[in-house]
């Protein structure tokens, strides 16, 4: 069974930096996208940014620039770095990846994704 677990969310102040980690167990990821997905109170699921497995990255327009993503392959691990924080940040983040070979790799689309982590919360106060 694979499980997914998030840390690293908190309070901090617009202008801050928060580091996401994602550890996965139960399976290997490293050959399949991970991505970090964020839901803001009454609103849907976004995507947040994304990694394949041959290193592509892509990000939402809203965070370009401020967030990036990484992975440590070894560990089974992804990482979010959001420098730059801003109250429209505020939202539970989830970890996510995907599990199933597919003909077409899309690393920025939510259905594309099986396995989800429980989610931490990001609260960026003005």
């Amino acid at each position: 069974q694979v499980q997914l677990v998030e840390s690293g969310g908190g309070l901090v102040q617009a202008g801050d930096s928060l580091r996401l980690s994602c550890a996965a167990s139960g399976r290997t990821l490293s050959k399949f996208p991970m991505g970090w997905f964020r839901q803001a109170a009454g609103k849907e699921h976004e995507f947040v940014a994304g990694s394949g497995s041959d290193g592509t990255t892509s990000y939402a327009e809203s965070v370009e620039g401020r967030f990036t993503i990484s992975r440590d392959n070894a560990q089974n691990t992804v990482f979010l770095q959001m420098n730059s924080l801003k109250p429209e940040d505020t939202a539970v983040y989830y970890c996510a990846a995907q599990g199933r070979v597919r003909a077409l790799v899309r690393i920025n689309r939510i259905e594309d994704y099986d396995y989800w982590g429980q989610g931490t919360q990001v609260t960026v106060s003005s």
